[in-house]
């Protein structure tokens, strides 16, 4: 009785597929520069890299830095989606944040169709400082899982 009972439950648990979960980020950058002459995007990087690789650990005994360069953290392989700036010659565009709404939310149902469950958004704006700061950027990151 114990016997088949072990055999069942190893039976049991070897049907469980153990595995960590996957992360993905997405990112949009949207131009907040006026007259409508910065860039927009969302990106999504298509390869993966290792932190390990890049990471190193300071000490106050030993101060020695990871040797990699940082070239090599740089991904060439990436998916650029176009979105449309903030603001053209006459000032801030709805048109054009509707658009961008609309891309976004396609790509992320995307993202969801393909198993991805989205689990955190982050958002950050780096803003027009004055009259002689014509720069800007509103960047929205989003955090997605997949088991």
């Amino acid at each position: 009785m114990k016997k088949n009972l072990c055999i069942i439950c190893l039976a049991i648990f070897a049907t469980f597929e153990i595995h960590a979960q996957q992360y993905k980020i997405i990112t949009s950058v949207e131009s907040i520069v006026p007259s409508g002459i910065g860039r927009s995007r969302i990106i999504d990087a298509q390869e993966e890299k290792d932190f390990a690789e890049y990471t190193s650990e300071q000490t106050e005994e030993d101060n020695t830095r990871n040797k990699s360069k940082r070239g090599n953290i740089r991904v060439k392989n990436f998916e650029e989606t176009k979105l449309l700036n903030f603001y053209n010659i006459a000032g801030i565009r709805f048109q054009n944040i509707a658009a961008n709404d609309a891309v976004t939310s396609s790509k992320l149902t995307a993202m969801a169709a393909d198993g991805w469950e989205l689990v955190f958004v982050s958002s950050a704006v780096e803003s027009d400082a004055g009259d002689k700061d014509g720069q800007g950027i509103f960047i929205t990151r989003y955090v997605f899982k997949k088991d």
